[in-house]
């Protein structure tokens, strides 16, 4: 399976709404963006209940295949189908017949057959999820992360995270916003962007929302071509703080290579890192994202990652009702969102 290019991140697609499968942020568009996020705001209800639960995805199977680990981000589905009340499958990559030979399509075609709804697919190869996507007769496709590709749902964490925080600010709800605050919002990525499919999901969420986005980081872990990307380039990233209301870190992806592209993790951080003193040159209200996990002292001092501003714990929470939100809006429920039932504690 051949790898998708880094420029494939490109211009936003016209609208689609939501479905039949999340493959990119692209299939979206900004009306279906606004939809998911509307979604999640009535599940975000639901987890604050005192049994988070509700029937609504009764008698559907979701499936996890990671074929990379990630363990916050398939805990975050598994939980967010178990709330909606839907049977959980997690294949064990390490021991399922993959070790023993078997291919992806293979794999895919055997689980699907066993009538599973929704499988969460998680592929070290770019472009894997839209490959199963072809494959599948009935299943829905929701990419967990492909390569250097996408992560879509990390993206939509993000941004029902920040119109949160904004809510918040203005004392108001958030629903209340829609998506029209994400206009003329100015959002920083900073870090390792060349290995980054969180970063590319970010860039394609944000700016179908109006935003302006802007990377920083070393020239040798950025895109070598950013034609299409639609986004600017920041040189030095103590001047590039003091104008970002949002400032997304990003990790150095080592597993990918990222480590051979810095000089060492002493002068990253030197140059890249997020310290108190670059802290300090933020605006008061500005808002400090990190996908996880964090690594301390890298891209971000201890001390930092406990401030209010930064809400990584946050869009952890949230992640289970953007899950939610998603698998609701993928499997076709008939339950009416305003009905939601189940015990309210």
């Amino acid at each position: 399976m051949s790898a998708i290019s880094e420029a494939d991140a490109g211009p936003t697609h016209p609208d689609q709404g939501v479905g039949p499968h999340l493959i990119s942020i692209a299939d979206l568009g900004a009306s279906g963006i606004a939809e998911v996020l509307r979604v999640a705001e009535a599940f975000a209800e639901v987890e604050r209940r005192s049994i988070p639960k509700v029937p609504t995805l009764r008698g559907k199977v979701v499936a996890t295949l990671f074929f990379e680990e990630s363990t916050r981000t398939r805990l975050s589905f598994e939980t967010a189908a178990k709330r909606l009340s839907a049977d959980v499958l997690s294949l064990a990559v390490a021991s399922s017949s993959v070790q023993k030979g078997e291919s992806l399509r293979d794999t895919v075609e055997t689980v699907e057959a066993m009538g599973i709804d929704a499988i969460v697919l998680r592929h070290r190869a770019s472009g894997a999820p839209a490959q199963v996507a072809r494959w599948v007769r009935r299943a829905r496709v929701l990419n967990a992360g492909d390569g250097w590709h996408e992560h879509p749902t990390q993206a939509l964490v993000d941004c029902f995270t920040v119109r949160q925080v904004l809510a918040e600010a203005a004392g108001v709800a958030p629903a209340s916003l829609g998506v029209s605050c994400f206009a003329g919002l100015k959002v920083l990525i900073v870090g390792d962007v060349r290995h980054s499919r969180v970063a590319r999901s970010e860039i394609l969420a944000y700016r179908a929302l109006g935003a302006e986005v802007a990377l920083c980081g070393p020239p040798s872990l950025l895109p070598s071509d950013l034609t299409g990307w639609g986004v600017s380039v920041e040189a030095d990233l103590d001047d590039a703080l003091g104008g970002a209301d949002v400032v997304s870190l990003l990790r150095l992806q080592a597993e990918r290579g990222s480590g051979t592209h810095v000089p060492s993790l002493r002068e990253y951080t030197a140059g890249w890192g997020l310290s108190a003193v670059r802290m300090a040159r933020l605006a008061p209200q500005a808002i400090v994202t990190h996908p996880g996990p964090m690594v301390r002292g890298v891209e971000i001092a201890s001390d930092v990652a406990e401030l209010p501003s930064v809400v990584v714990t946050r869009q952890v929470t949230n992640g289970v009702a953007v899950r939610m939100a998603v698998l609701f809006l993928l499997l076709g429920s008939e339950v009416a969102l305003e009905g939601l039932g189940g015990d309210r504690g």
